[in-house]
């Protein structure tokens, strides 16, 4: 911070500064009354009240929805029909179904509400909010919708019963049933999925205050106080000193969704816990509250909790051996997950789930539509494709966001971020990119630099940019409400910020004091945004400068829940209720387009290709969130709990589409032990996104200033995390073009073998056949590594060998010492693994660098056989997309590596391919590391090597070959192979 004996103080500042202050919370730990739990969230408690009554009924529970069967039609992939409900004044209150049948294989169901729909409703305070319920869909999906043609309507002798055969080769079907309404999704002649079926759905139709008149004298009824208590939140509700006045009512929806067969669910980020979600209803070991996706700044937040954090994707998964189904329950409002298990009796009809556990879950959210996906695999990629091709898959980074990120808040002058730039390279410490928090703005004003802290910051960019580093600068929603500054000025003069519930400016408090907070739904904020990135109004930035968007759940400090009001109004007047979780997307959104546009070279492209991709990170996000950058797990603290908890964690981001992600190594509050800040770098060189952040408060902690031994621990893994970059950066391009994740889980990789479905302190990166486990305990000096498979797997260090037992018998354990300078880190049998071994200052400076290829054998195979992929593009630039990379395939069998192509693109992209192929001609292989090299190689001294289009002819490269020893493999080095990367050859052992 800058010092204020710097700087003359007006007492009007001083001012401001004490109220922020007491507004904003020192103290340590989250205040957790500070937010919601169910009973004081109306509709969670009147769904969960639902639930109950219905429960208390047992069998005689009947849900009161109805299908009407006369209204049922099916056409081109799409089945409609309306849903009955009748009141007990006879009333009947009609809800538009449509079932759409994909051609993915996947099926949505959304119910709307007839009267709201069509506006026919009326709205109390006078208010100017919209009438229909919000369709989250239009912000979130962005293909995958094709729809089923062959879906077809099966005959049965079953009244009530409507069966849709869809999916792949007919596989699927929908069964839904009229009365009560509900559906079950059947694949392969089992059902997977069941809609309704404990009786839980509720749509909270419109209906008409009622004043309860009291004459003067007279005490109210127990009758009339049930329906004064029953009706108490329907109107509005207070939380926090803030009181919200719901013009439209009661309007909740919520369903029970059931996986029959299914012991174990996953997903639903952002929360603390075991990947495996928690039952929620009571019990030991459970939970009481529900899952809780509402996105909001809960700084320090407690481990092994339900409550909401800062981002939601409300995408559940469930799995069992060699099974896997999902739902996507497309609704940005506040939502409540419950979830009970139940041991199913044995029931020979019952197509191969006798005995076995069900889980059960019941979503609602507050306002809305009823729109769910349901993907039925039948493995955990299919999943991941399918719900990629819904929401957008993880967007292609530039190669230097994939490296080291060093950040605080805050780096205090730019002669200060300029020191602490050379100390890294004085250290021989390679990082990409260092970070600026609010304080380099003048009084907190975005779009501006502090003219004496920042008065120079060309010349700062100018020196990272030397050794091809970035800076990232923090640019949050709130602008600060000060006369004269030019930003709040034009956003008032065009409306385009968020309105209050009287849809006047709607005035909050954030880091600057009084604040506005830019409306990202409306498209033109986003176009007047973009031109606030343009060098010429954001002076000081260079093409090396990207961007951090954080508070933007949004943070308001002296809003319920430090948040919005629910009831503010936002573009097209939809309440900020409906939209909430994706507030945040709509900003990162924004601020992404802005880089685009200020990057765009010249070209008839919708992208100009040659425009570099954008950097944002996003602290609040919603499912979509993955197409526009990368995420972080919020404000962590120094403490070895949230070490541990950053894995199931960051493992849930991945399998929820968004990869992209990590959590502040070291902790941002509070100063970790040296032991701790150093076990954080190991488990951090394998977050997707790697970077150390701290708090205004902390000590300094940069790698260089933890001395030795820590300094050259956290070094090594620093140089760990860049030599496994062509890695990382494969597993990203998978991830942009197929959804899969980069780290992956137990369950993911090994889908049949049950006894690993929980874990989730160990994971797999991508394709590589890597599998890590870092030390999470203090004091921690070995850990024990479960593998399900019958592989051969070897430490990537020292290649001791860990053998699968002589008789499988299932997964095994393996103890794996872990001092404090040792990573614990396997390579499976039968991967070829990219690496640059070369230290380098920065990414950018590896890009000419040749490469080593690492093959792990299993010669107790009888068939010895490797794969691995590379794939390379210019690391900055949108050329990839018209066929400007290099993906190669690499295969060993019959003691031969080859090279192959492994995607040939279209013919239009073959000259750009070709084009960039030329320019990486210099870059070629240098070394060949074998990992369970054959025995049979002890007297090999050289291989030979053939380059594409040269027939038998080739020429020798030398070989050495280092003998099995006290447990460890055997393994050969080919030297200086000097094969291009991006051409085709092979090499015969």
């Amino acid at each position: 911070m800058v010092s204020p004996t710097r700087r003359s103080w007006s007492p009007l500042l001083m001012l401001v500064i004490c109220v922020i202050l007491l507004l904003t919370p020192l103290a340590r730990g989250v205040k957790e009354e500070n937010f919601k739990k169910c009973d004081q969230s109306g509709f969670c408690k009147r769904n969960r009240a639902y639930a109950d009554q219905a429960a208390s009924h047992g069998s005689a529970w009947s849900s009161p929805y109805h299908l009407d069967s006369s209204s049922i039609s099916l056409k081109d992939g799409s089945l409609t029909g309306t849903i009955l409900r009748t009141l007990q004044s006879g009333t009947t209150v009609n809800f538009p179904l449509t079932v759409s049948f994909l051609e993915s294989g996947a099926a949505r169901v959304t119910i709307d509400e007839e009267r709201r729909q069509k506006g026919d409703i009326e709205l109390r305070h006078d208010s100017k909010a919209r009438k229909e319920r919000y369709d989250a869909s239009e912000l979130v999906l962005v293909g995958g919708l094709e729809k089923s043609k062959s879906a077809t309507i099966l005959s049965t002798e079953q009244a009530g019963v409507t069966r849709v055969k869809f999916g792949p080769d007919g596989k699927h079907e929908a069964v839904i049933k009229h009365s009560p309404f509900g559906v079950e999704f059947v694949r392969d002649g089992e059902t997977q999925v069941i809609f309704n079926d404990r009786g839980l759905m509720n749509v909270e139709h419109w209906r008409a205050k009622i004043e309860i008149e009291k004459k003067e004298g007279e005490e109210a009824g127990e009758a009339d106080a049930a329906v004064v208590d029953e009706e108490s939140t329907w109107w509005e509700e207070l939380f926090g000193g803030n009181t919200d006045s719901k013009p439209r009512g009661p309007e909740s929806v919520a369903l029970d969704i059931s996986f029959p067969g299914y012991e174990h669910v996953f997903g639903l980020p952002e929360h603390t816990g075991p990947l495996s979600l928690k039952q929620t209803r009571g019990g030991e070991g459970n939970w009481d509250e529900p899952y809780r996706l509402y996105n909001l700044d809960v700084f320090e937040y407690i481990m092994d909790s339900p409550m909401a954090l800062y981002g939601a994707i409300p995408l559940m998964h469930a799995h069992k051996k060699d099974s896997t189904v999902a739902v996507f329950w497309v609704n940005a409002a506040e939502t409540w997950i419950d979830i009970v298990k139940s041991k199913s009796a044995v029931n020979t009809m019952s197509m191969g789930i006798a005995g076995s556990v069900d889980t059960q879950t019941h979503w609602f959210s507050e306002s809305g539509l009823l729109d769910i996906f349901v993907i039925l695999g039948p493995n955990p990629a299919d999943i991941a494709k399918t719900y990629g091709e819904l929401t957008g898959f993880t967007t292609m980074p530039q190669q230097f966001a994939t490296a080291y990120h060093q950040c605080r808040w805050n780096y205090v002058t730019d002669e200060d971020v300029k020191d602490v730039d050379r100390k890294f390279d004085r250290a021989n410490i390679p990082y990409d990119v260092i970070w600026l928090d609010i304080e380099y703005t003048d009084g907190k004003k975005y779009f501006t630099w502090d003219p004496l802290t920042f008065s120079n910051p060309v010349t700062m960019n100018e020196q990272l940019d030397t050794h091809d580093r970035k800076l990232v600068a923090i640019i949050d929603p709130h602008i600060k409400n000060e006369g004269g500054y030019e930003v709040v000025d034009q956003m008032k003069s065009k409306n385009l910020a968020v309105n209050d519930k009287t849809d006047s400016l709607y005035e909050g408090w954030c880091w600057p004091g009084s604040s506005h907070w830019i409306d990202a739904f409306n498209p033109a904020a986003i176009t007047w945004w973009k031109g606030l990135f343009s060098y010429n109004f954001f002076k000081g930035t260079l093409p090396n400068v990207f961007i951090w968007n954080d508070m933007n759940e949004p943070s308001v400090f002296n809003g319920p829940e430090t948040t919005m009001p629910k009831d503010n109004l936002h573009y097209n007047h939809f309440e900020h209720r409906d939209v909430h979780n994706l507030n945040g997307m709509t900003f990162h959104n924004a601020t992404f387009q802005a880089l685009l546009t200020r990057d765009a070279v010249a070209g008839t492209k919708p992208v100009p290709l040659r425009t570099k991709r954008p950097f944002v990170l996003t602290r609040a996000y919603f499912a979509g969130s993955q197409r526009y950058g990368a995420m972080w797990t919020g404000d962590n603290q120094a403490d070895w709990p949230h070490l541990e908890a950053s894995l199931p964690m960051l493992l849930a981001q991945n399998t929820a589409g968004f990869s992209f992600s990590g959590a502040d190594v070291g902790g941002f509050f509070g100063n970790p032990s040296k032991e701790l800040l150093t076990r954080w770098y190991q488990a951090g060189a394998f977050y997707p996104f790697f970077r150390g952040h701290a708090h205004i408060d902390t000590r300094r902690r940069e790698p260089y200033l933890a001395g030795e031994p820590y300094t050259g621990i956290i070094t090594q893994a620093l140089r760990l995390r860049y030599s496994l970059l062509p890695a990382w950066y494969t597993a990203f391009h998978a991830a942009s073009v197929s959804g899969a994740p980069i780290l992956r889980p137990n369950w993911y990789v090994h889908p049949s073998d049950p006894a690993g479905f929980a874990i989730d302190d160990q994971m797999y990166l991508a394709d590589t056949g890597l599998l890590v486990k870092p030390v999470t305990k203090e004091g921690g000096d070995s850990v024990d590594v479960y593998i399900s498979d019958t592989a051969t797997y070897y430490d990537y260090f020292d290649y001791t060998v860990y053998s699968p037992p002589s008789v499988s018998s299932g997964g095994r354990t393996h103890t794996i010492a872990a001092p404090l300078d040792k990573l614990p880190l396997l390579m499976q049998a039968g991967h070829i693994i990219p690496r640059r071994d070369r230290p380098r200052r920065s990414s950018g400076l590896m890009k000419w660098d040749p490469f080593t290829l690492v093959i792990t054998l299993d010669p107790s195979n009888t068939t010895i056989y490797a794969t691995g992929e590379i794939y390379l593009d210019d690391g900055e630039s949108y050329e990839f997309t018209e066929g400007a990379y290099i993906h190669r395939r690499f295969v060993f069998t019959e003691n031969t590596l080859t090279s192959e192509d492994a995607h040939a693109g279209t013919s239009a992209q073959a000259k750009s391919k070709e084009k960039y192929a030329k320019t990486m001609n210099a870059v070629s292989v240098e070394k060949i590391v074998v990992v369970g090299a054959p025995a049979s190689w002890a007297g090999k001294k050289s291989v030979k090597v053939v380059m594409e289009g040269q027939g038998g002819a080739g020429r020798e490269a030398g070989l050495l070959f280092h003998a099995a020893m006290e447990g460890k493999a055997a393994w050969a080095v080919v030297r200086r192979p000097d094969v291009g990367i991006g051409r085709g050859w092979r090499i015969e052992f």
